[in-house]
This record gives C-alpha cells, sequence and structure tokens, in this order.
C-alpha cells in the first residue's frame, strides 16, 4: 500500500511541475506524540508513542481545473496513516483513501462532490471545539467518535464515522456568513440483497460573522463506514447537534448541545464547553464535555493544554486529560507532540 501510495504522489508531482498552469498539490499532515494514555475503565496506563495528538496524520493530492465561465472541476485523493509506525489508515480494517476519494464541479451555484468525503457531524464537531479534530484529546471529539474497547462498553454516539462512501454532497455558495451542506450516501447494493433501500441522509449548516460563530447538523443514518454495511433492519440511528462560539479576543469560548438515539441503545445527550486563550507565541486550551445516557450511565472529560506555535505549519503542544464513567475506574492521560503541515 506504501509503495501503490509514494508511486502516485509521484505522478502527482511530476504532473503539477510539467504544466504550469496545474492546481494538482501533493500535502498533507503529520503529528506524532509520546505520552501516557489511561481511558476510563481501563485495566491499565500504556506508555506510548502515537499518531494524531492533535489533528489525525493524512496524506495526499488534491487539484483543480479551471473550465471557464466560472467552473471548475475538482478532485481529492488523500490517506489518513499512523507516522508512529507507518501504517496506512486510522485503525486496522480502514480503507485507504479513508479521508477523501471524490470528484465534482463547483461554480456560483455552489458545488457537488461525488465519491467518499465528509459526513455532516464532522465539521460542527471540530470547529466548535477548541481542541479541533483531536481524536485523542479532544472530549467532545472523543464521545462523539471514539468507542471504548475495554469492558465499559462505552459506544461513539456518532451513527457513522466522520466521513461517508457512495456519497454526494450539495455544497451552497456563502449568503453572508452562512454556508451549508447535503448529504447523502447510497447502500450501493442491488434489490437481492434486501438492503438496496438503506441510505444516510444528513445536513449541517455554519454561520460566520465577525467573533461570532454558530453550527447544526443532523444526520439520520442506516449504513455503517468507512466499510459500507446496513444497520440491523430494525436499527435507524439519529443524530443532532447545536453549536456556538464567540472570540472576545481575550479567550474565545465554545458551547454545544445534542442528542442521539436508535432503536437499541439508550439516547445519548451531549454538552460541551471550551475556552482558547492566546497566551504567548501560543493558546492554552480547555474543554469538557458531558454525556448523559438514558440508562443513568454518564462519562465526563476534561482536558487542559497548551499548543505553541514555531511557524505557520508546525506546532508542539503538551496536554493533561481527566476521563470518567459511572461505576468505572477513572483515567487520566498525558501527551506531549509535534504537529507539520505541508
Amino acid at each position: 500500500m506504501k509503495k501503490s501510495l509514494m508511486s502516485i504522489l509521484a505522478l502527482a508531482a511530476l504532473a503539477g511541475g510539467a504544466h504550469a498552469q496545474s492546481t494538482v498539490q501533493v500535502m498533507g499532515l503529520l503529528d506524532s506524540y509520546a505520552g501516557s494514555i489511561r481511558m476510563a475503565g481501563d485495566g491499565g496506563r500504556t506508555s506510548k508513542v502515537g499518531s494524531g495528538g492533535m489533528t489525525t496524520s493524512w496524506v495526499g493530492f488534491k487539484g483543480s481545473e479551471d473550465l471557464g465561465g466560472g467552473l471548475r472541476a475538482n478532485f481529492a485523493l488523500t490517506s489518513f496513516m499512523q507516522v508512529n509506525s507507518g501504517v496506512p489508515g486510522r485503525f486496522t480494517g480502514d480503507t485507504f483513501f479513508s479521508r477523501d476519494a471524490n470528484l465534482g464541479l463547483s461554480g456560483d451555484f455552489g458545488a457537488v462532490t461525488i465519491g467518499r468525503g465528509l459526513a455532516p457531524n464532522f465539521l460542527p464537531t471540530v470547529i466548535f471545539n477548541p481542541f479541533g479534530d483531536s481524536f485523542t484529546f479532544s472530549p467532545l471529539v472523543l464521545h462523539a467518535n471514539v468507542g471504548l474497547f475495554n469492558g465499559t462498553g462505552w459506544t461513539a454516539t456518532t451513527p457513522s464515522d466522520t466521513g461517508w462512501s457512495n456519497e454526494v454532497i450539495y455544497s451552497t455558495p456563502k449568503f453572508g456568513g452562512l454556508s451549508g451542506n447535503v448529504h447523502y450516501q447510497f447502500s450501493n447494493q442491488d434489490s437481492t440483497t434486501g438492503n438496496s433501500g438503506k441510505k444516510n441522509v444528513g445536513l449541517n449548516a455554519l454561520y460566520f460573522n465577525g467573533p461570532l460563530a454558530l453550527t447544526a447538523f443532523y444526520e439520520r443514518d442506516q449504513l455503517n463506514n468507512p466499510v459500507v454495511t446496513a444497520f440491523a433492519s430494525n436499527n435507524t440511528k439519529k443524530d443532532w447537534m447545536l453549536g456556538s462560539s464567540y472570540d472576545f479576543t481575550v479567550a474565545k469560548a465554545f458551547l454545544t448541545y445534542g442528542q442521539a438515539a436508535n432503536n437499541l441503545t439508550p439516547k445519548a445527550k451531549t454538552t460541551s464547553v471550551g475556552l482558547s486563550a492566546p497566551v504567548g507565541a501560543g493558546k492554552v486550551l480547555a474543554a469538557y464535555a458531558n454525556t448523559s445516557l438514558d440508562s443513568g450511565v454518564s462519562r465526563k472529560t476534561a482536558s487542559l493544554g497548551y499548543d505553541y506555535f514555531l511557524s505557520k505549519r508546525t506546532d508542539v503542544y503538551a496536554v493533561f486529560m481527566n476521563d470518567k464513567i459511572t461505576a468505572k475506574s477513572t483515567g487520566n492521560s498525558f501527551g506531549v507532540g509535534i504537529r507539520h503541515s505541508f
């Protein structure tokens, strides 16, 4: 897989060099940390070098072609990877181009994208918490997207991954500070399987106006990802969230509230708050998330960190996190890492 990806990237780089008008870009982000991880309910502590402390590492290329009249053709092929080991993907069994594998058209009408792309939940979740898209230390992202496999029985509240395959996305143009995306995922199965009518549908909205930002998303899912399989016939999962942030200059505040439910597990209600404050050449980050289940079980996670920027593309960070689940052992984690984009 690694050799295949490097060959593709090399071809993309040659194409970009041979044609001055090309907009093909080889790009990516590398993030690795050293630390000690113990989540709520873990039997012991794991000292490790990990990948993606603040952002999941990835590499790939994107590009576009000007078709005239304001119309552009766009494509993206990007793959997640684990910097600590060089293994592709986020986890065992992850598809190779699970971050992006799509193409489409954009213009004054907005944009239409076909292939594998973001799910409706992703942008609202990562933009409206101070730790962004950290799947290691962001309390909101952990509750929404990372299940625990340690006997606690804790499952992610997001119905079906942060990206969808076999998807068509319509992205609106911006109206002032408001924009939105409509998502539809096909099952890609014929009528003999009994799953041809299964689908995921959802939408989100994002509003930015000076220091104020607002968001909302909704999903109704019947398909799992990244490898597409149908949920049980009687199980349709629903998830929604509202979020806001306000930049007071001296600090930026974040607030979200959402619910997730299906026919087979208790309803989950999640509230998160956060704060980022510029200090020196970096930012102090603080966040807290509380997810309560109808069963009476709750999970509470808090993180405190500092992100120091060595340049526009390189930063170093340190984070401490506390994680609690009702009637389970408490977990404390910490990590120190570096992140570089190119």
